[in-house]
Order: C-alpha cells, then sequence, then structure tokens
C-alpha cells in the first residue's frame, strides 16, 4: 500500500496543532467583552482561562499515552473532532458556565502536540524528522501569538463568539482530511493505560495548577492556597511511587531520568514561565494609560500589533532552526533561543519608553521562542524510544505550562503587589516583573548547557543502544546516561 503524502500529513497536524495554540492565547484579550456580554463578574470569567489550562494539562500527557498504545491517528481524528464539539458549543454557549465547560472540552485538544510529533517520527523519513517537528514548532509557537494579534480585530469587526466560529470551520475540514489522508502509525507501545497513574496525574497537576492561577484573587496565605499545594506534594508523591511501581506506567520514570530528557524539561520549565507570562502582561503593559507614568494606552488591536514583530520572529526563527540544527545540533539552538530571551526581556526591563523599543523587543523575544520551540521538540523525540514519544512530548508541553504558571503567579505578585491610588501598577512592578523574567530565561540557557551533546539532537552510542533497547522490549531500560 503507497505512503500518504508527507506534505499533506504535516498540513492536518499543523493546522489543528497550530488552531490550539490559538485557542489558547484567543480568548484572552477578550476576556472583558466576554465578562460584559455574558454578565458576569471578573473572577468569573477568569475560568474560562484557568479551565482550559487545567483540562489541557490532565489530557496532553494521558492521551499522548493513548496514542502511543492503539494508535497515534485514531487518536489524533478523535481529538480533532472534540475540538470541534468545544468550539461549536464555545461559539454558542449562552452562559458564561457553559463556556467555561466549553473550554474544558477544548482542552482535550492539547493531545495534538504529542500526537503529531508522534507521527511525524513514525511517518517521516528519518531525514524529514528533524526539520519536520522544527516547523511544526514554528507553528504551534506562532499559533500562539495569532492568538494574540487577531483577537482585537477579530472582536472588533465581528463579535467574540467568532473567535471560535472561525476554528469550527477549520477543525471541521481538518478532521475529514485527516480521516482520509492521515496514516496510521505502525509503532504501537505494549501494555495498557494505567489509570491510576492518569488518575494521580491528573489530580497533582490540578491541585498545583489551581491554587498557582488563583492565588492572587484568594490569597498566597490562604488556607485554599496551602491545603491545595500540600495536597499537590502529597500527590505528587504518590504518582511517582504509584509509576515506579507499575509494570504499564503512564509516564516511564526511567527515561524521564534519561539526561537530555530531564535537563530539557528544566529548559522548558524556565523558559515557559518567561514565554507565558510575557504573554500575559505585556499586553497590559501597553494598554496602561500614559498618565500611569508609563504605557501607551493602546487598545487591544494595537496592542496586538506591537505583538506582530514576535509572531513574525518566532515563525522564521522556527522554520529557520530545522535548516541550522544539522550543523549546530539542538542543544545549542535551544541555548540561544533561551539566551535571547533572557536578552530580550533585560532590555525591556530597562528600555519601555517607546512603542517601536517594545515591538524591537517582541521580535527578539520571538527569535527565541522560534529556536526554543523546535530544539525541545527535536530533542525530546530524539532522545526517547518510538513507543515513548507521545508521553514524553506530552510531558514536556506540560511542564512548559507548568513554569508559565509559576511564572505568571510571581510576576502577577511583583506587579500588583502595591498599586498607585488610581489602582494601576507602578512601573517598578512591571520593571522587575520583567527582570525576574528575564533570570528565569538566562537559567533555562544555563539548564540547556547541561544537556548532552549529540549530532542533530539525536542519540547516539550507548543512548541509541538505550532506546532502541526501550524500543524491543519496554520492560527492559536501564537507567543509562546519554551521551
Amino acid at each position: 500500500m503507497p505512503r500518504k503524502s508527507t506534505r499533506l500529513t504535516f498540513a492536518v497536524l499543523a493546522t489543528g496543532a497550530g488552531v490550539f495554540a490559538m485557542l489558547q492565547s484567543l480568548i484572552a484579550p477578550a476576556l472583558p467583552t466576554v465578562q460584559h456580554a455574558l454578565h458576569t463578574s471578573q473572577s468569573t470569567a477568569t475560568w474560562v482561562m484557568t479551565a482550559y489550562l487545567l483540562s489541557a494539562s490532565v489530557f496532553t500527557p494521558i492521551l499522548g499515552r493513548v496514542g502511543d498504545l492503539i494508535g497515534k491517528k485514531r487518536t489524533l481524528v478523535a481529538v480533532l473532532f472534540v475540538v470541534l464539539l468545544g468550539c461549536l458549543l464555545a461559539a454558542l454557549a449562552p452562559t458564561i458556565g457553559v463556556l467555561i465547560v466549553a473550554r474544558v472540552v477544548q482542552g482535550v485538544g492539547g493531545a495534538l502536540f504529542p500526537l503529531s510529533f508522534g507521527i511525524i517520527r513514525d511517518e517521516f523519513a528519518p531525514s524529514e524528522v528533524s526539520g519536520s517537528i522544527s516547523n511544526l514548532s514554528a507553528v504551534i509557537a506562532a499559533g500562539g501569538g495569532v492568538g494574540i494579534v487577531a483577537a482585537g480585530p477579530i472582536v472588533s469587526a465581528l463579535d467574540y463568539r467568532w473567535l471560535f466560529w472561525i476554528p469550527v470551520g477549520v477543525v471541521a475540514i481538518t478532521v475529514l482530511i485527516a480521516v482520509r489522508y492521515v496514516p496510521e502509525s505502525p509503532s504501537r507501545a505494549e501494555g495498557k493505560v494505567s489509570w491510576l497513574g492518569a488518575g494521580l496525574l491528573s489530580a497533582w497537576l490540578v491541585t498545583l495548577l489551581l491554587p498557582l492561577s488563583q492565588a492572587s484573587k484568594w490569597g498566597w496565605g490562604s488556607a485554599r492556597v496551602i491545603g491545595l499545594f500540600a495536597a499537590a506534594v502529597v500527590l505528587f508523591a504518590g504518582w511517582l511511587l504509584a509509576e515506579a511501581r507499575s509494570r504499564n506506567p503512564l509516564i516511564d520514570l526511567r527515561v524521564m531520568r534519561l539526561p537530555a530528557v530531564w535537563t530539557t524539561n528544566t529548559a522548558a520549565l524556565l523558559f515557559g514561565a518567561g514565554m507565558y507570562s510575557l504573554w500575559s502582561f505585556l499586553p497590559a503593559f501597553v494598554q496602561t494609560p500614559a498618565a500611569a507614568g508609563y504605557g501607551f494606552g493602546a487598545s487591544v488591536t494595537a496592542s496586538g500589533l506591537l505583538m506582530l514583530p514576535m509572531l513574525v520572529a518566532m515563525f522564521c526563527s522556527g522554520i529557520l532552526s530545522g535548516r541550522l540544527e544539522p550543523a549546530v545540533g539542538a542543544k545549542a539552538l535551544l541555548t540561544t533561543g533561551a539566551a535571547l530571551g533572557a536578552l530580550a526581556l533585560g532590555l525591556l526591563a530597562l528600555w519601555h519608553s517607546a512603542q517601536w523599543q517594545v515591538a524591537l523587543v517582541s521580535g527578539v523575544f520571538g527569535l527565541g521562542i522560534g529556536l526554543a520551540f523546535a530544539s525541545m521538540a527535536n530533542l525530546i523525540v530524539g532522545s526517547v524510544p518510538a513507543s515513548q514519544t507521545g508521553a514524553a512530548t506530552g510531558m514536556n508541553a506540560n511542564i512548559r505550562t507548568i513554569g508559565g504558571s509559576i511564572g505568571a503567579a510571581v510576576t502577577s505578585v511583583l506587579v500588583t503587589g502595591h498599586l498607585q491610588p488610581s489602582g494601576l501598577p507602578y512601573a517598578s512592578g512591571y520593571t522587575h516583573g520583567f527582570a525576574l523574567l528575564a533570570v528565569l530565561c538566562l537559567a533555562a540557557a544555563l539548564a540547556a548547557l547541561l544537556v548532552p551533546t549529540a549530532r542533530s539532537g539525536r542519540l547516539t552510542g550507548p543512548s541509541r543502544a538505550v532506546a532502541d533497547a526501550k524500543h524491543a522490549e519496554p520492560e527492559a531500560v536501564p537507567t543509562g546516561t546519554g551521551s
């Protein structure tokens, strides 16, 4: 049977993953509009974002593992269909409660990332894998930027519901093409889903991310926040114990301990803190009235346009990284990307009195995002056996999200800890926040230096043997190191 066109397969994967990334950020600039239209409070409206975050964090690694076990195409089509239903429900939502439920359903789409990376690894020629993963990572990174840039014009010209109607049409077409043209991956993991592991993973993720996202409202010293953090620690310990004892772990902890994996995940945690926090706070900074002593009083649309250089730069650098990786290696690209992020945030902390300065810094940060996203994915895919691709890349995406939640929570404390009589933050809150994020990105660059050196981000020598042994016999993974 002839192989399907890899170009068409890539187009399907890129469209699905790009739409999900766009949904992640598209609604954020429109939250005040949603709050007014659905007659709800600001605190309730923020659950439109929180519900999506929690849902994606739970389903990303779990369905990535399900795809490894029962087939990545089958799981991909099912996930796309669920995202379609979630977008349709959100577009029709008559109340804020229904919209929040719709966002939970949309969060299932987080699994599109690991499933797409797994399909590329299984179906594409070895010489195409690295470049295709870099290109897909560029689309994913750019999708988040598109959401920020496009939200204002869409809401102004149409209505906030079109933020969901447009994805309905795109995802519907993508589902039909995926069913017909995406091949089913031949690589399958052995075993079954560890539902105990899935339940404990879900529990500790929710109990960690929920207080991080709500602490500014509940209070860092409140019983709810402290209690949930304590529960997260206990549940995380229980999850580690259950996974270590399971014959069919949801996340193979031995694979997570491989040097190329844990160092990349550490860099992902730190870089995610800087990236997602900047996406959250830079629009608010530029929208602040100049009377506050900073900011430009920009509209939602204008603030999105100031982020446009970031969108263009992250897409171009993500595509370029696929061409550079064979020559310089994924480790060097990850280090460079994180360092560019640190440089951009450091400049922003000191240099933000004019809109062109913000736009320039935005572009530099975009270069860093494109390089870092692509190289992280390539390092993980090249370091784990094929049977663990979905679960491992899903956890990497989750770790970035956790980093983003931590970074946003801490930055929020710095920005909103001291307010002017007008209720607006002081400029020092933002400068201290941007400086902190610069330090986190610098730490990500240092963590990237610890990644074992391997040509093109692929395992060689002993590390390749470890991966091959794991692929051939899932229960026999040594805990050796990468080279």
